[in-house]
């Protein structure tokens, strides 16, 4: 190397770690706009199109344990623009499927910079924590009518936060709420007054969703993230800890739970929404023979009949991501949307219980993704934005794996 090429490189390389600073801040700003999606495109689109590509001129690499996400998410994508040509009246189905594509890619963008650099994840999921307080606190001023106008934040008396539907504004508040609650099990104590008031804001907000997929998510996800931790550490000490805090959290939130349903709006709600199968679902026509008719049409129809059709033959939606992979992207969507969750789950259990710095991310994505994969069943979920960051999450963490056994075994 010539003098003038080491010259360059010495005052290149920093520029370049501080672009990479500026670009991982970037990104958590982008996290934090997953918080706040009335509209689509959100600004979170607009704003993750231009950070994906200025990351891959950065010189952002995909490996190849992220090349298989990203080949099943765009075959997924590509059963959705032949589900176009079923189509008599395009309208938005274009629109929704360049979405689709989009949310994708951030989904390999998201496992390309953790498998970049493992020190992203706190980053990522400080900055979902804090959309999510953020979002989850206009759901639960909106639902008090806190201010005027503050009913913007809610739909049918149910919060929303800054999102379209209580549905989605609930499950995701569920992933931050397990990082919060890992960090109080296993983090430092000084700070878990802190992170539990936090909890607090993100549990009221679930519960003012009224959305019964989050109530089963936020108890399933609890109950695994406990489960695991208990399996992963053999000390004793650690584990009474944990049944501890776990106790006083559990307790923490009843109470909580019981003084909210003294307010008798809550009450009257909650009354109705617990019902495990409502009135909508049962009847004519209603979710579950929705669900039935349209698995049996959609063994005619090997391209699916496009984006959002299914909801003008019928009073309502798919509310099925199973059905809606078959409807929206047909045959092949199908088995790409089914083939990529079951090689996430796989890749997420296999590493599950590893000592690594990422081992915590990586427990509390693996456990959202498999929630998310079986409240599916009621609802769709192709287009959450912190699904494909979920996603992202467990394969990156994947390939941090495949990378650390590499170093190992050269080292060796």
């Amino acid at each position: 190397m010539s003098a003038i090429e080491a010259t360059y490189s010495r005052v290149a390389q920093p520029q370049r770690t501080t672009l990479r600073l500026i670009g991982s801040a970037f990104v958590a700003f982008g996290v934090f706009l997953s918080g706040f999606v009335i509209d689509e495109p959100a600004p979170y689109e607009l704003w993750m199109a231009g950070l994906i590509g200025l990351w891959f001129i950065l010189g952002l690499r995909i490996s190849r344990g992220v090349a298989p996400l990203l080949a099943l998410l765009l075959t997924f994508n590509i059963g959705g623009m032949l589900s176009l040509t079923q189509m008599k009246d395009l309208a938005t189905g274009p629109m929704y499927i360049a979405v689709s594509t989009f949310l994708a890619l951030t989904a390999v963008f998201y496992a390309a910079i953790i498998e970049d650099s493992h020190k992203r994840l706190p980053l990522i999921f400080n900055a979902w924590t804090f959309a999510a307080v953020a979002t989850s606190a206009l759901g639960i001023l909106g639902y008090f009518h806190a201010f005027p106008g503050a009913e913007v934040f809610t739909l049918y008396d149910r919060a929303k936060g800054a999102f379209q539907d209580p549905n989605v504004f609930g499950p995701f508040l569920v992933p931050p709420s397990l990082y919060l609650i890992h960090g109080i099990l296993a983090g430092d104590l000084k700070k878990s007054p802190l992170k539990a008031a936090a909890l607090l804001v993100l549990a009221l907000g679930i519960f003012l969703s009224f959305s019964r997929a989050a109530w089963g998510l936020f108890a399933l996800g609890v109950a695994l993230l406990i489960l695991i931790m208990l399996l992963k550490e053999r000390s004793g000490a650690f584990r009474l800890r944990v049944l501890v805090l776990s106790l006083a959290a559990i307790i923490m939130l009843v109470a909580s739970l019981l003084v909210a349903l003294q307010i008798p709006k809550v009450a009257e709600l909650f009354s109705a929404r617990a019902q495990l199968v409502q009135q909508y679902d049962g009847e004519h026509l209603g979710r579950f023979e929705r669900h039935r008719i349209g698995f049996t049409m959609m063994m005619e129809r090997p391209f699916g009949i496009g984006p959002l059709v299914f909801g003008t033959m019928f009073p309502e939606d798919e509310h099925n991501i199973w059905l809606k992979s078959l409807t929206t992207y047909g045959w092949l969507g199908f088995v790409s949307y089914v083939g990529m969750l079951l090689w996430t789950l796989a890749l997420g259990f296999r590493n599950l219980l590893l000592d690594r710095p990422w081992q915590p991310f990586l427990m509390i994505a693996w456990i959202s993704v498999l929630g998310h994969a079986t409240i599916g069943n009621v609802i769709d979920i192709d287009h959450w934005r912190h699904v494909y960051l979920l996603l992202g999450t467990v394969w990156g963490c994947a390939a941090l794996e495949v990378r650390h056994k590499r170093r190992v075994r050269g080292a060796v």
